[in-house]
């Protein structure tokens, strides 16, 4: 997986990154940044929503499934962020758990587990808040995932995700976080501003895996990150977070490495967020940061 070309710079040139997970492919074009116009500066919610949507989708098929909200604390003014890290370690056992009890069942062949924090990301509590969402059927994105760590295996008969941390920690570049059990970093494909993914060091198909002392480990990680996040723009940072799992359809998946996607839209300040439209929705996503500019600023902060 080469990073570039020879006399390629990847701060000031416009280029493509590879995601070995998906197959697919992320412009980057850090040029952008100079532009005049600064971005769309968010307004309040609307108003009443129609009581009919005629646009709205039309089921094709039945889908069985389970979903789960999970309260943090409770308290409201406690997101993962001002947890202590106790209590995220808790946290991190109830969705061992619930991955572990929903998977079991025969009709649930995927358990995701995720966060939407923030208005701007969909969350319609102030409580602080996660959910599990439990299918028959395996996600989309689940789906691509495993086929690229699959080919992975077979071409290089090594782990994916392990061969790519190896290769973050050995260039540091984009690190933000680490400590003896996980990492944090913002991903050479990243598509959101100051997306990151979690990886465990150790491979780890699912959290049930992780022993005492790597949940403890997570915890941790998952409040440091947070808090760096909240520092960046100082305000509670708008994200989605999700763990995506080897799915339970009773599979052997030894192929497949647990890791956590954090996705922020902010991209200038705490008004200023990144929209996937144009360019994006028509031919695919781009960034106007490199990954390597968002990881140095979230690494600078605590």
């Amino acid at each position: 997986m080469a990073e570039s070309k020879p006399g390629l710079d990847l701060q000031t040139a416009t280029h493509r990154r590879l995601n070995p997970l998906t197959g697919e492919w992320v412009l980057v074009s850090p040029q952008r940044t100079a532009r005049p116009w600064q971005g769309q500066v968010e307004a309040a919610a609307p108003g009443a929503l129609p009581r009919y949507e005629p646009s709205c989708y039309l089921q094709a098929r039945s889908e069985s499934g389970i979903c789960r909200v999970i309260s943090y604390s409770p308290r409201h003014d406690l997101s993962m962020g001002h947890m202590a890290v106790s209590d995220i370690r808790r946290l991190v056992d109830t969705w061992a758990h619930e991955y572990h009890s929903l998977g079991a069942l025969p009709d649930i062949n995927a358990v995701t587990i995720f966060e939407n924090r923030g208005a701007s990301m969909g969350a319609s509590s102030r409580h602080p808040h996660g959910q599990v969402w439990a299918n028959e059927s395996v996600p989309d994105a689940l789906v691509r995932e495993a086929a690229h760590q699959l080919r992975h295996r077979a071409q290089h008969g090594s782990c994916l995700l392990c061969d790519y941390l190896a290769r973050e920690l050995a260039s540091g570049e984009r690190l933000v976080s680490l400590n003896e059990a996980f990492a944090v970093v913002v991903p050479f494909w990243a598509v959101w501003p100051f997306e990151t993914l979690l990886l465990p060091r150790g491979h780890a198909s699912a959290i049930t895996e992780l022993d005492s002392g790597a949940r403890d480990a997570l915890a941790a990680i998952l409040k440091d990150l947070v808090t760096r996040y909240d520092a960046v723009f100082t305000v509670e940072f708008p994200y989605t977070m999700g763990l995506h799992q080897r799915p339970t359809d009773g599979g052997e998946h030894g192929h497949w490495h647990l890791h956590g996607h954090f996705y922020p839209p902010l991209l200038r300040s705490a008004t200023v967020r990144k929209f996937m439209v144009g360019y994006e929705m028509l031919a695919g996503p781009q960034r106007d940061i490199t990954p390597e500019v968002a990881a140095a600023r979230l690494r600078a902060l605590r």
